[in-house]
């Protein structure tokens, strides 16, 4: 019986709307002769953003920005091209863009710095804020304030910022802390960024406080003194790498308030600067998921780390709050690596990785040394400064629509076609342009 019912929905499912139009009869609410297919998810930033702010879509379908020099101001310059909305920003110049003053970007933004030719684009000498602002997606730039800047600020600043990605970033010699993330500022991802070197009077690497919904993942904090980062709000803090810390690693809110912190995959290598506390500051306000966190505390310039146990977590100040299972789920889950493969991918990837400048390079033979190598500087000078970052030849585009002739070329597209950039060659949901950015930033098939 039960067959044979089944077997009459199907009919009705495949031939009842037409019967009803036969007869004309109104088919009823809910009714549909055809099943429904599933909704598709919400695209992401692009393919391999993870997190809580994978989903940011930036200045996607607006205006295309060209940055065309490295002065402080004026038009074709870095702080031009924030100063506006609805835009994707694409960088003509590879180089130094020297700040006189703090830049305010805005919402809607999408900053391809894998657009820039040679060894890409560093901001220096002020900060940049994002904060007030909304849906922003930043990818392969280099933050660096420097002791000639406010020493207030933070190189990269969000207060009651929301819905935004920053992705192969490197943000360093901050003067108060090199990452401020405040007051209110919600649904965030910071993953494959280097956030090292801070400087005085604070050498913070990152104050998150009155956040919720943080996703840090694949970092590499490294010679900062504390703060790496203090974490106050809902965080989830997955495969990150902490060297060099100076008095504190990975440091608890301890306060009054309720906080959420996943702590999963982490290793912790202790440097030429580093005491043991890894981790400290912890209350049992601090509520805490940890798994399959290494610290190494012996400095013999190899990767030689023990499991992170509960008792890690304590000191005079007390110890927080465990729980048996993770307190966030972001609607893009992060994918999870073991301590050693973090490591390994940081090593490769972490911070403005396409073509990695001086600075960063030094950072990263530091890390390599495992204990041997880096430092708690003063001031940028200390190090050489920022040295060069060098330029390269901008790809041919007969239309400025930010894609380059031979890509639409080698995609079937008309190189003089002023609407490729908002088609869809592979439908796979991204325009043209989002699938050329994606390219140029290593970026597999949508998934």
């Amino acid at each position: 019986m039960r067959t044979m019912l089944q077997s009459f929905h199907k009919l009705l499912g495949g031939v009842g709307g037409a019967l009803m139009l036969v007869l004309g009869v109104s088919a009823p609410a809910g009714f549909s002769a055809e099943p429904t297919p599933p909704a598709s998810p919400p695209l992401r930033a692009f393919p391999s953003a993870e997190g809580f702010g994978a989903r940011a879509t930036g200045g996607r379908g607006g205006e295309v920005y060209h940055v065309t020099n490295l002065r402080d101001a004026g038009p074709g310059s870095f702080r031009d091209a924030v100063s506006k909305g609805r835009r994707i920003v694409v960088f003509d110049m590879g180089g130094i863009v020297r700040l006189l003053s703090n830049v305010t970007a805005s919402s809607d933004l999408t900053l391809a710095g894998q657009t820039a030719p040679g060894e890409g684009i560093a901001i220096y000498g002020h900060s940049v804020s994002f904060s007030g602002f909304h849906n922003v997606i930043v990818r392969y730039l280099r933050f660096r304030q420097g002791v000639g800047g406010d020493p207030a600020k933070s190189s990269l600043n969000l207060a009651d910022s929301s819905n935004m990605i920053f992705d192969h970033v490197s943000i360093e010699w901050g003067r108060w802390d090199n990452l401020n993330v405040s007051q209110g500022s919600h649904t965030i991802t910071f993953q494959y960024c280097l956030i090292g070197e801070s400087l005085e009077p604070e050498h913070y690497g990152a104050r998150i406080a009155s956040a919720a919904d943080i996703t840090l993942s694949h970092n590499l904090w490294i010679d900062n003194l504390s703060y790496n980062p203090r974490a106050r709000g809902a965080i989830q803090y997955i495969n990150n790498v902490v060297y060099n810390w100076g008095v504190g690693g990975l440091v608890g809110g301890r306060t009054s308030t309720d906080h959420r912190l996943d702590v999963i995959g982490n290793y912790f290598i202790k440097g030429p600067s580093s005491n043991d506390r890894f981790v400290s500051q912890f209350a049992a306000t601090d509520r805490v998921y940890q798994t399959g966190n290494y610290v190494d505390l012996v400095r013999e310039g190899q990767l030689n780390g023990r499991p992170v146990v509960p008792g890690d977590f304590a000191d005079a100040g007390g110890a927080p709050t465990f729980v048996a299972q993770p307190l966030l789920q972001p609607p893009v889950p992060v994918r999870v690596d073991t301590a050693a493969d973090a490591y390994r991918k940081i090593v490769a990837g972490a911070g403005c990785s396409l073509h990695r400048d001086s600075v960063d390079t030094r950072l990263i033979a530091d890390l390599l040394s495992l204990s041997l190598k880096g430092r708690i500087i003063r001031d940028e000078a200390t190090v050489h400064g920022i040295g060069a970052v060098k330029g390269g030849a901008t790809p041919v585009s007969s239309v400025s629509d930010g894609l380059s002739d031979d890509w639409k070329i080698s995609h079937g597209l008309d190189p003089k076609d002023p609407k490729a950039a908002h088609g869809d060659y592979n439908r796979d949901g991204y325009n043209n342009l989002d699938d050329y950015l994606n390219e140029l930033a290593g970026d597999g098939p949508a998934r």
